[in-house]
């Protein structure tokens, strides 16, 4: 039995299944914080803050899932500021939530390592020697300037 691809996960999964793009496409402005090695690999995006926002207006939304090769990462474009290390575990918290309950298709996707990433919209401003640092390092979610998908 053959795996759903990435567009068929989105397009079986009710509260987005019209939100499937393209490429890149789910990103807008931020698809320059993406790299990747073979655009032939892009199995495409999906903008998921978007489209909960509806369902889920006061949830603290995770931003994008990207298919790449076969598998699918989980990006967070958000400011990088020792301040904003507990919103960033509520929001993983809640993707986390919302793959198991309400996504199972984009969840058995074969995940990247690490699977879920944050990405610095501005600068890089976590103490580097503060719990919130420790914390997002603990769990491999310190936030990068870009991704490189290869």
């Amino acid at each position: 039995m053959r795996e759903n691809t990435f567009k068929e996960a989105v397009e079986s999964t009710p509260e987005v299944k019209n939100c499937y793009q393209a490429g890149l496409k789910a990103l807008g402005k931020y698809s320059n914080k993406i790299q990747v090695k073979d655009n032939g690999k892009c199995d495409g995006s999906l903008d998921i803050d978007k489209c909960t926002m509806v369902k889920y207006p006061q949830a603290p939304r995770w931003d994008y899932a990207i298919g790449y090769d076969g598998k699918v990462v989980f990006v967070e474009v958000h400011s990088a500021n020792t301040s904003e290390v507990s919103k960033m575990f509520d929001k993983l918290d809640w993707l986390k939530w919302w793959l198991t309950n309400n996504a199972p298709a984009i969840n058995k996707l074969k995940k990247f390592n690490p699977a879920f990433v944050w990405i610095q919209s501005n600068g890089f401003a976590i103490l580097k020697h503060s719990a919130q640092y420790r914390r997002v390092a603990q769990i491999n979610l310190l936030p990068v300037n870009k991704l490189n998908l290869l």
